[in-house]
């Protein structure tokens, strides 16, 4: 008592009561963490971080998971990286990262994660198709419809049909691109894809489309090359004007159009983000080395993992 007097760590309480020893956060050893963790919020439907994948892990449980078992500088591998959450959780906390899926919509919403939480625009993805022959072989993969539309609508900013949840009924309708208008309108560009043989007559249904969803304009994107007939089919859709400007009511491109030409649609300004923003955050330090990976495995389930 008096060695803990003479240190000044008696903590008087008044008169009649007990004195107490002042304890300091360093000196204590603290409690062991257990296997199950009830203290760290789920992805609630309003969480400020949702993004509607459905398999989102918040960014606190993977923070702690790489916390534990990482040092800043260290590499980390998940491989079945879903919409990032690791590699959100890597990035803050000063590690490198790779990240790995199956989906080129993981892919995509990915990419757009990464880009609105620290402004990564040139995050390289490795094993997508960079050529017609490759973008070819993506379409007849298993379950390549699904694939190949995910990853061409990526191409063109296009959020797909059904968001990041679901493979959903799209009514003719493969992808849409949203922009204001005047009045804050928001107004749609409607998009179709195409990977196999086409036709003027799919022109045709687009135009129908437009109507039926009162959409202010189409693009029809292919793999195969167009046609005279289709080029015409398009041409008759006339023009779309806003804010003074006169746009191709439907548009018509390629994917050799898009990979070796670099051409993109002809759109409005004021287009709106593909997919929900990510909140921004500010990383632990630079980061000189990250990578996303397309696996080109045979599952096609979503995941999301450490």
């Amino acid at each position: 008592m008096n060695r803990l007097d003479s240190e000044g760590r008696i903590f008087d309480r008044g008169p009649g009561k007990r004195p107490r020893v002042k304890r300091y956060l360093d000196e204590m050893k603290g409690t062991r963490v257990g296997s199950v963790w009830t203290d760290l919020p789920n992805v609630h439907p309003w969480s400020a971080e949702r993004l509607g994948y459905p398999t989102q892990k918040p960014v606190s449980l993977l923070e702690r998971i790489i916390s534990a078992s990482s040092n800043p500088g260290d590499v980390v591998l998940d491989p079945f990286c879903g919409c990032g959450t690791a590699l959100i959780a890597a990035q803050k906390l000063g590690r490198h990262w790779l990240g790995i899926d199956i989906t080129y919509l993981a892919i995509a919403v990915m990419r757009a994660r990464l880009k609105d939480t620290f402004g990564l625009a040139d995050v390289e993805v490795v094993g997508q198709p960079t050529e017609v022959e490759g973008a070819r072989q993506l379409a007849q993969s298993p379950e390549g419809r699904y694939q190949f539309q995910w990853w061409a609508l990526n191409l063109i900013g296009a959020q797909p049909m059904g968001g990041v949840e679901r493979k959903g009924r799209d009514r003719g309708i493969d992808g849409r691109i949203t922009f204001t208008g005047p009045d804050r309108k928001l107004e749609s560009v409607l998009v179709s894809v195409k990977s196999g043989h086409v036709n003027s007559a799919q022109l045709r249904d687009l135009k129908g489309t437009l109507q039926r969803e009162k959409a202010a304009m189409g693009i029809f994107l292919t793999l195969e090359e167009t046609t005279r007939d289709m080029r015409l089919e398009a041409a008759t859709g006339g023009m779309y004007r806003v804010w003074e400007r006169d746009y191709p009511k439907i548009q018509i491109l390629t994917i050799r159009d898009l990979l070796e030409d670099g051409r993109l649609p002809i759109l409005p300004p004021l287009i709106m983000p593909t997919y929900q923003r990510a909140q921004r955050e500010r990383p632990a330090s630079e980061q000189g080395a990250f990578e996303l990976v397309a696996d080109q495995g045979q599952d096609q389930g979503y995941g999301e993992g450490a």
